[in-house]
């Protein structure tokens, strides 16, 4: 087992890839990792400067104000949308419609408190799903840090054939959890029933029409 503690460049690095899209400020970039302000700085300098200089590198270090996120390279953007675009063709992945499933019940939710029911980060995953036009962001939630709020789209009630969210199955055995306690695999199997359904219906009209 490799028992190398990370330096302190591998933990400034980690805290901005799993802040994902939304970025982490300073001032919790220096809480959560005990550094100084001006050490996280520097810190945040050496990254931008390895990421500009390193031709095999994908990534670069933005900011907005106090606020610092990873990106993808603009160089990189005609691959990065030619990837986004093939998946449209290909089924949704547990993951992401376990993600889906959990925004279309809790919705608005922000990223953190899907990971929290998840129990995995979600940045990936949403992505994906905004560029399928499944999801979208309606605002901030008036918290620490700003963090988006996401909901369905009315291509996700199309693509579940759904007149509205009103048309979600239950979930299973709601009334004995509390809202809190439940896991994604609640919200999953609750969409995977109206995802068969739907197959299951499709499979009929086509063979009335045949």
């Amino acid at each position: 087992m490799n028992n190398i503690e990370p330096t302190n460049l591998a933990k400034i690095e980690g805290l901005l890839f799993i802040s994902g899209d939304e970025g982490i400020t300073l001032g919790d970039l220096a809480k959560i990792t005990g550094f100084m302000k001006p050490a996280v700085l520097g810190l945040l300098q050496q990254l931008k400067t390895r990421y500009e200089n390193d031709p095999d590198s994908a990534l670069v270090l933005l900011n907005s104000g106090d606020t610092y996120r990873l990106a993808t390279k603009h160089e990189l953007s005609p691959v990065i949308k030619h990837y986004f675009e093939v998946p449209l063709t290909i089924p949704l992945t547990r993951a992401l419609l376990e993600v889906l499933a959990i925004i279309a019940y809790r919705q608005p939710i922000t990223r953190l408190e899907i990971d929290d029911i998840r129990g995995v980060q979600s940045s990936g995953s949403l992505q994906k799903l905004m560029v399928r036009g499944l999801i979208d962001t309606h605002g901030r939630l008036d918290a620490p840090g700003r963090p988006f709020l996401y909901v369905t789209t009315d291509s996700f009630l199309d693509y579940f054939g759904l007149s509205s969210l009103k048309d979600l199955p239950p979930l299973a055995k709601q009334e004995d959890l509390d809202l809190d306690d439940m896991d994604g695999d609640l919200f999953l199997e609750a969409l995977q029933a109206r995802q068969k359904q739907q197959e299951e219906e499709n499979g009929t009209s086509t063979k009335s029409n045949g």
